[in-house]
């Protein structure tokens, strides 16, 4: 099931939608990092070159469950 979130990125407002599984992961990767989800997001944003949001931010969610003891 796809849950959409919200955020403003470089001052404009966009949606993601992502698989429930896939937003735990990046919920709690960005809380491991001591930072809020929104900041969490904008920094992969910034990041991502080509990639879409939705495809970066399931990447990011990838390779935090891989790294994961």
């Amino acid at each position: 099931m796809l849950k959409k979130r919200s955020f403003s990125l470089a001052g404009h407002r966009t949606s993601v939608a992502l698989e429930t599984e896939f937003w735990a992961v990046i919920d709690a990767e960005a809380a491991r990092a001591g930072k809020s989800l929104a900041a969490f997001v904008s920094q992969i944003d910034a990041s991502r070159g080509e990639f879409p949001l939705a495809s970066a931010l399931r990447l990011a969610a990838l390779a935090a469950a891989k790294s994961a003891p």
